[in-house]
């Protein structure tokens, strides 16, 4: 993937999607993911994690001090995963990633949220991750200073960490279940034999 200038990003038409620099980021895998499976071109600006003068620029023009984003023409900003995944399924509604059963898509949707949503599975991991870089009783691979960064970021507070494991746990535990079940109807996906914006991840970065 190639990356543009900011001011190139803003001059450029159709869609442009801003992904973290220099560090893994589960929602914006997540986004490539949906993008090469849909096929859908776009440009890409890169957000500098750490460095507010670098992304002072970006801010004012996606309204975040995060990534990802993501601008279509002069629609306002968007930076929610359901808004980028709905933008997305308009832009290019085949392969569809959103059921078009209304019970189905209620089913995608709340277990979307146990993912990605706050508190789900990736914002409770990223709380692991700040209790243990922050904890000076523990050899954390990440610097406390990361921690202290991120937490801002996750509502971090002290004594989280055994919430967000349990969060953590039982995530993981739902969506092994649901997976054995319907491996066991012999379809390969968490919903039958259907993609959903989880499995257009890839194994690397799927649940």
């Amino acid at each position: 993937m190639q990356f543009v200038s900011l001011e190139e990003a803003k001059q450029a038409s159709g869609l442009r999607l801003t992904f973290v620099a220099n560090a893994p980021s589960p929602w914006g895998e997540a986004i490539k993911g949906m993008l090469k499976t849909k096929n859908i071109p776009f440009t890409a600006t890169l957000y500098m994690p750490g460095n507010p003068e670098a992304n002072k620029g970006l801010v004012e023009w996606t309204g975040e001090d995060s990534a990802p984003s993501a601008m279509y023409e002069d629609e306002a900003p968007r930076s929610g995963w359901a808004e980028i995944l709905l933008l997305l399924e308009r832009l290019q509604p085949e392969p569809r990633l959103i059921p078009a059963d209304p019970e189905q898509r209620a089913l995608m949707f709340g277990l979307s949220y146990e993912i990605c949503g706050e508190m789900g599975l990736g914002w409770s991991a990223r709380l692991m991750m700040c209790d243990a870089a922050i904890d000076p009783n523990v050899d954390y691979p990440i610097p406390a200073e990361m921690g202290h960064y991120l937490g801002a970021k996750y509502g971090y507070r002290p004594g989280v960490g055994p919430e967000a494991t349990k969060r953590v746990t039982d995530v993981l535990t739902l969506l092994s279940a649901r997976l054995k079940a319907e491996q066991a109807k012999g379809n390969r996906f968490l919903m039958g034999e259907h993609v959903t914006p989880w499995t257009s991840i890839g194994p690397r970065f799927a649940p």
